[in-house]
């Protein structure tokens, strides 16, 4: 989480249930407390990727422990030093996705 998160630009997380997080020490300890203990996994399905200049979005569903239950997630990147740096992560409950639709390629703006 260390390399994956920015450094230079201002950051905020928000966890499924818990209060809004801003700043780069809240979130890097919210994902220490996480990582600590005995976590859900957690896997990305029907990713979709939108590209705005310096900014990415990627906005997906997230499969806990192999579908036992459902979140939605939106992750913001920004260029940093040359490589894409996570500015801010956002998932909540969901349903179950649909069907999944055919894979998407990248969209710019």
């Amino acid at each position: 989480m260390e390399r994956i998160w920015a450094k230079a630009a201002a950051v905020a997380c928000i966890h499924p249930g818990w209060p809004i997080l801003t700043g780069r020490d809240a979130v890097m300890e919210s994902w220490r407390r996480i990582l600590s203990g005995p976590a859900p996994s957690s896997v990305p399905v029907e990713p979709d990727v939108i590209f705005a200049g310096e900014t990415a979005l990627v906005v997906c569903f997230e499969s806990l422990d192999g579908g036992k239950g459902w979140c939605a997630a939106t992750n913001a990147f920004v260029r940093e030093g040359g490589e894409w740096r996570m500015v801010l992560h956002q998932a909540g409950p969901a349903p179950k996705p649909a069907e999944p639709p055919p894979a998407k390629a990248p969209r710019a703006n």
